[in-house]
């Protein structure tokens, strides 16, 4: 092994996580497309119908996004009425998201779309918890 084997792509963690991931979410795009959504949206979204009202901070945290790729997203959102923005009564500083009524009627449209994406990755259910649980190891390792 030379000095410059680190350098091959074929040695690089990286390059399949980032391929990987960019080919996935190509799968999700037919399906959020018929609603005018990206799918940085959806994640979004999902945070959403789960929480139903969350502080901008909170929800960059648990979708792994900064400020400034957070903020045109909700504001695109508000503008298709399917969140709003609103400070917090308890302390101004903090924006908070909630989903509205639209956006809540889009949870049942678009229920079906994990499946059908999964139905496009070669994994079975036992890989795919492995994959999904060794994810969650890289991410946890790199935000601490």
């Amino acid at each position: 092994m030379n000095n410059f084997d680190c350098l091959k792509l074929e040695n690089q963690l990286c390059f399949p996580l980032y391929a990987a991931s960019k080919e996935v979410i190509k799968k999700y795009k037919p399906y959020l497309d018929k609603y005018g959504l990206t799918y940085t949206q959806y994640i979004a979204l999902m945070v959403l119908w789960n929480e139903r009202e969350i502080n901008v901070k909170q929800l960059g945290e648990k979708l792994f996004l900064d400020s400034g790729t957070l903020t045109p997203l909700l504001k695109k959102l508000e503008a298709k009425g399917l969140i709003k923005r609103n400070r917090s009564l308890t302390d101004e500083r903090n924006l908070m998201v909630s989903i509205t009524n639209e956006g809540d009627n889009l949870k049942e449209k678009l229920a079906s779309i994990p499946f059908n994406v999964g139905k496009c990755i070669s994994l079975n259910e036992e890989e795919a918890k492995t994959l999904y649980t060794l994810l969650y190891k890289v991410l946890k390792s790199t935000v601490d």
